[in-house]
């Protein structure tokens, strides 16, 4: 298959190489202001490999020429932040052709939504496919440009939707070889609520924000971040997030439950799974409170999801407690920002017609 990766950070380096391992034509695609691991990449012809998987994955094209990378792909990879998906949707529009495959991975709440939005189409329009995943299906991190460390590669639990949700399940029979940890979403919404970073991440960074300013982020995030008063914020917030779900009959995974499923956590136990993870060793902090864990998880999924249960009547007093602390240390209003909710990703359209 041609295999089209939009992205070249961590994610998106260890899917490109993970598919060229396999034998597959894969083409890389990054805006010029993020050419380090890109050039480094077309310099080497390809990427090298090390960790759980290892070896050197021959990449095609790496580059910025968008329309060389996304034509006649049979799957187009869309890996970045959550705030990366629009841009990417709007370089690629003109080039994306009918009947073309896109996987947002992760989703990061809703980017499926988003790209789709971008390129003008109904959420009910069939003609091109954007699906996404829960979670991104590495543990990993780039080196140095143009090489890649893969610390864990997910076997369970990485749920994949579409709008409708029935096209997600051609989207996973193609990716069974690389990923048979796929596995197909009831519908859009289980995938968004089953990414647990809005859960994990604020909650670790807030209960340790004055340690992150005062060391700049020289300390373990989980082994020292994670101790069991950070554990039982967690586990509220999973129960609301939990919650959210069984509104729309889903059965939402406890973090700490699928956590062992992946791989990541040995122990189904907040206040001390984390810490002990084995998937989690050896991430250090970030030096400053200004970070995807705030900026990412509080303004793109916690505040998606509390929007999404108003919308429903729920009650997530604690999801919106994390929400309004931090839009005051960080003096932002992410609540007003509504980077996104159901009624800016059009989502409130299908809402009855899902639950």
């Amino acid at each position: 298959m041609k295999i089209a990766v939009l992205g070249s950070g961590n994610g998106g380096c260890a899917v490109a190489a993970d598919f060229a391992l396999n034998g597959h034509d894969v083409y890389m695609f990054d805006f010029e202001q993020f050419s380090k691991n890109i050039n480094a990449i077309n310099q080497n012809k390809g990427i090298h490999v090390e960790g759980v998987l290892s070896g050197f994955g021959k990449i095609k094209y790496a580059g910025h020429d968008m329309e060389k990378v996304v034509k006649n792909a049979d799957l187009i990879f869309v890996v970045g932040p959550a705030y990366s998906t629009k841009a990417f949707a709007e370089a690629s529009k003109n080039y994306i052709e009918k009947n073309q495959q896109v996987i947002v991975c992760p989703g990061s709440c809703g980017g499926s939504l988003v790209f789709k939005n971008e390129l003008g189409l109904k959420l009910k329009d069939n003609s091109i496919t954007v699906s996404e995943t829960s979670t991104l299906p590495y543990a990993c991190r780039v080196l140095e440009p143009g090489t890649i460390h893969i610390y864990l590669k997910l076997e369970k639990g990485v749920f994949l939707g579409a709008i409708p949700s029935k096209r997600a399940k051609d989207i996973v029979g193609k990716l069974k070889d690389i990923y048979p940890s796929v596995v197909q979403a009831e519908n859009i919404i289980q995938p968004i609520l089953q990414n647990a970073n809005p859960i994990i991440h604020p909650a670790v960074t807030l209960l340790n924000a004055a340690l992150i300013e005062r060391t700049k982020g020289d300390f373990y995030f989980y082994e020292d971040g994670a101790t069991p008063c950070v554990g039982k914020l967690i586990e509220k917030l999973d129960k609301e997030r939990i919650a959210i779900g069984k509104k729309f009959n889903l059965n939402i995974i406890p973090d700490t439950v699928l956590g062992k499923e992946q791989g990541y956590m040995q122990e189904e136990n907040y206040e001390t799974g984390y810490s002990s993870a084995k998937g989690f060793k050896g991430i250090k902090a970030q030096s400053k409170l200004d970070y995807r864990y705030f900026n990412e998880d509080v303004g793109y999924g916690l505040v998606f999801m509390s929007e999404l249960a108003k919308e429903i009547g729920i009650e997530v007093s604690t999801i919106d407690s994390i929400i309004n602390i931090v839009s005051v240390i960080m003096n932002k209003d992410y609540r007003k920002i509504g980077s996104r909710t159901p009624s800016s990703l059009g989502l409130k359209e299908i809402l009855n017609e899902i639950n």
